[in-house]
């Protein structure tokens, strides 16, 4: 059938949001994964959210993670408690949504907690690891029928590939950098060392979270690895 978008990790199709799940807790939230996906969302024209989960663990943790992006929307949630789930009706209402993210960050949990009739499978983190185990096999399109909504429930993965991207589009899919870049003495800069450049002037300044700016780096070498 037609697809308006598509994600090839995890796979799915004609989605109207990707709501990006992280904990506060453990698993220590994988930060470029993160920003990979955010990036992928915005190039493929899916809204993208940022659920925080497990606040109950670690509210001061819960804040850092949302200093990082200030430029998405984001919501704090926690399953066990029931907190923000009426908040994340909300934003799915009527939509069809995927959840993305590591294994054990608590995906399954929050589409239990969205319904009461729905009873996932669940897994915990191993313990040698601190990782997340598999639970969720296989993307599973689940019907909320109280809010009209569709939920995509995928498996946790730690990997993701930007295949197809060029290192002159990566500045545009990061939101704070994106703010700059038309500041830049030249078109094509990459605000990685060309001169006059807004965006590093703007890390310098503090405009731009210095974290943010180092894994925007990160990806911009392995785009360039990958070319070579």
């Amino acid at each position: 059938m037609p697809r308006d978008n598509q994600l090839v990790r995890p796979a799915v199709a004609n989605i109207d949001s990707v709501i990006l799940v992280v904990s506060a807790g453990k698993p220590d939230i994988d930060f470029l994964l993160c920003d990979k996906m955010l990036v992928q969302a915005d190039r493929l024209h899916i809204h993208p959210v940022l659920a925080i989960n497990k606040t109950d663990l670690d509210r001061e943790n819960a804040s850092a993670i949302n200093e990082q992006y200030s430029y998405y929307d984001t919501i704090y949630v926690s399953a066990l408690e029931k907190h923000g789930i009426d908040e994340l009706k909300d934003i799915i209402r009527g939509k069809c949504v995927c959840l993305a993210g590591q294994s054990a960050v608590g995906k399954s949990s929050l589409v239990n907690a969205l319904s009461e009739e729905l009873q996932l499978e669940t897994g915990a983190m191993s313990r040698k690891t601190e990782r997340g185990k598999h639970t969720t096999r296989q993307a599973e399109l689940i019907y909320l029928q109280d809010i009209n909504a569709y939920i995509v429930d995928t498996p946790g993965f730690s990997m993701f590939d930007l295949s197809g991207m060029e290192k002159i589009e990566l500045g545009q899919y990061y939101r704070d950098i994106a703010e700059y870049a038309g500041e830049c003495r030249f078109s094509s800069c990459v605000h990685n060392q060309e001169p006059g450049c807004a965006v590093k002037a703007a890390v310098e300044r503090g405009e731009i979270n210095p974290n943010r700016y180092e894994r925007y780096l990160k990806l911009l070498n392995l785009i360039g690895e990958r070319k070579e």
